[in-house]
């Protein structure tokens, strides 16, 4: 059965861009890298040949799955001025406990990459942090069963 995704423009903008080039750039290169590798002789034990004939089913099954993604995703555009935690919006919260501050954007999984504060809608936070409006606390448990409370500073788009 398919799953539907939530993606926010840019991430589709994002993973089309990137489907693109795989088609286009990789592909091409991967089919030259295995040219090459025949030239060597032997294909049996050749390892350049093994390298590149990997290499070439790691690009074939990401162009699959972006396929798949972009096919079953559902874009969500953030509110102009949301009032509400959504899909898209940028959440800033604060942690009761440490004082720390925290801004994320809640996105779809197939775009969450929390090196750049990019969370999904389905990870702990982003569970609780849906739906919620500035001033709500919300608890957050952990994978590992610590609970964590955060306070709703901000939402924007």
């Amino acid at each position: 059965m398919l799953r539907e995704v939530a993606l926010t423009v840019e991430g589709q903008a994002k993973l089309e861009q990137e489907l693109q080039h795989l088609e286009t750039v990789r592909r091409k290169e991967v089919g030259e890298r295995i040219r090459e590798a025949k030239d060597f002789g032997d294909i049996s034990e050749n390892s350049e040949y093994d390298d590149a004939k990997n290499e070439q089913a790691w690009v074939e099954s990401r162009i699959a799955e972006i396929s798949q993604i972009l096919a079953n995703a559902t874009i969500i555009e953030s509110p102009t001025r949301p009032t509400r935690v959504t899909l898209g919006a940028r959440v800033h919260l604060k942690e009761s406990a440490t004082g720390d501050t925290f801004a994320y954007q809640l996105v779809g999984s197939a775009e969450a990459d929390p090196t750049h504060d990019k969370i999904s809608n389905e990870s702990p936070v982003g569970q609780a942090v849906m739906g919620a409006k500035k001033g709500d606390v919300v608890s957050v448990t952990t994978p590992r069963g610590a609970q964590i409370t955060y306070e709703v500073v901000s939402i924007t788009k």
